[in-house]
């Protein structure tokens, strides 16, 4: 796949919006990056595999995820189109994915050496600071994850997320874009406790839900 194909939808990209389509053209030669397709469900990296390029995600959706110990699925995050793969990774001594990274649906990606961000970074330094913003951002995400694993009780956690969507949506409704099926893994909590734990909520007058919202009540 050539980068002609993508080199509007590149540009639409915070990260590379400085440059032109035909900059974007001249820049990537063939031998600096790769676009690959992968298929739902299909594994793009494995934790502990080697980072080595810059990955920008051209269409579909794919998730970070953990396994723990007892088999359950944690999802960091879950990103999509023109969301930034490995920035964080490609330049550490310890570039090695932590976490397992998958597509959610049929995915392309374009794979980018590290050799054409240094060029990048070196001939414009507005990439250069939208490059380490990136990175910032990313380390963010990561940190505010960990911090959300770290509360113990199921409780907590849908507080947390129903506190955190309140704040985005401004709306004590909150409607839900994925399954709870979904929305337990990404919590990281067990389908049966989370669901046993939102039943309880309800009999207590806490919230009342649906299957694509959930209303907060004990803020009124």
């Amino acid at each position: 796949m050539n980068i002609n194909n993508y080199k509007d939808l590149l540009t639409q990209i915070h990260l590379f919006s400085m440059f032109s389509p035909d900059e974007m053209v001249k820049f990537f030669e063939s031998n600096k990056y790769k676009i690959k397709s992968y298929n739902k469900n299909s594994i793009i990296y494995l934790q502990n595999e080697r980072c080595s390029t810059v990955d920008v995600i051209l269409e579909g959706s794919v998730a970070v995820q953990k396994i723990d110990e007892n088999g359950d699925v944690l999802t960091i995050t879950t990103l999509s189109t023109g969301d930034i793969m490995g920035g964080n990774l490609v330049f550490s001594q310890n570039n090695q994915y932590p976490m397992t990274i998958i597509a959610t649906a049929n995915c392309k990606v374009i794979h980018i050496k590290k050799v054409l961000i240094i060029e990048l970074c070196q001939r414009n330094k507005e990439f250069l600071v939208e490059f380490f913003q990136c990175l910032s951002d990313k380390t963010l995400i990561l940190t505010d994850k960990i911090k959300f694993i770290s509360i113990k009780s199921i409780r907590d956690k849908i507080y947390e997320f129903l506190n955190y969507e309140h704040y985005i949506q401004q709306s004590t409704t909150i409607k839900l874009n994925i399954s709870k099926k979904e929305l337990a893994e990404k919590l990281g909590i067990q389908r049966p406790s989370f669901f046993r734990e939102l039943s309880k909520m309800k009999k207590e007058g806490l919230i009342d839900y649906d299957s694509k919202t959930i209303t907060i009540l004990y803020r009124s």
